[in-house]
């Protein structure tokens, strides 16, 4: 009673894959997979106003490709590109090899969850009560079309003295179910009481289905009349 598993991991094959790829022999296996975490930590501080919620990792010999999501990329190219070449530079200080940044596009930050979290996280840092920080984004997940949303919020919630959880959801997230598209994100709020944890599920469509809803959801140019003469 009461196992939990990560949903990432548990679908890890099915659709969802890994965010390191990579192949390293037992000797070098640990040191690799530390540089990974000091790469993922050193990139999540410094972009902390760019709402990166995942960054994936692939090595082949002494390169190193790094694809950075992001919902606003021109906050991490900077301007005229000098941003990403400041990263390159300290990437390839602190891994010592060649270093290949690229820059991918979140479209829809509203139904990713790591970026939900982390909103809900902010909101909870400025002192907005955490029901109506979780009621509004679930609101706001719901309306770009997700199938379900499912949050967990934990800790001393409005500067209770006793910590607690509570839960909300809305729509249907089935998590044993392997071929639904979950996504799963954590991110901690540091509060004057102390530090809140907030945990969010998401149920998305299809990735073909909501390209299809995106595109029909674009504002359609207005059509012009005959001249008149």
């Amino acid at each position: 009673m009461g196992q939990k598993t990560n949903p990432i991991g548990f679908r890890l094959a099915v659709n969802s894959d890994w965010r390191s790829k990579w192949y390293a022999d037992k000797k070098e296996f640990g040191e690799l997979l530390v540089e990974d975490y000091k790469i993922r930590k050193a990139l999540k501080d410094k972009l902390k106003d760019a709402a990166v919620p995942r960054i994936q990792i692939e090595r082949a010999t002494s390169r190193c490709r790094i694809t950075i999501f992001s919902a606003r990329p021109g906050v991490v190219i900077g301007r005229k590109g000098a941003e990403i070449d400041r990263i390159k530079e300290e990437l390839s200080k602190l891994t010592g090899k060649e270093v290949y940044v690229e820059i991918a596009e979140v479209k829809t930050p509203e139904l990713d969850a790591q970026l939900v979290a982390e909103n809900i996280c902010m909101q909870l840092e400025r002192r907005i009560a955490f029901r109506r920080a979780i009621k509004r984004s679930m609101q706001v997940t719901m309306d770009m079309g997700a199938l379900g949303i499912r949050l967990r919020v934990a800790g001393r919630l409005n500067g209770a003295d006793i910590a607690r959880a509570e839960n909300a959801r809305e729509g249907a997230v089935p998590l044993h179910t392997l071929r639904a598209n979950i996504q799963y994100g954590f991110a901690e709020a540091s509060t004057t009481y102390g530090i809140i944890g907030v945990k969010c599920w998401i149920c998305r469509k299809d990735p073909a289905e909501e390209e299809e809803q995106r595109k029909e959801r674009r504002p359609r140019p207005p059509r012009r009349g005959p001249a008149r003469s």
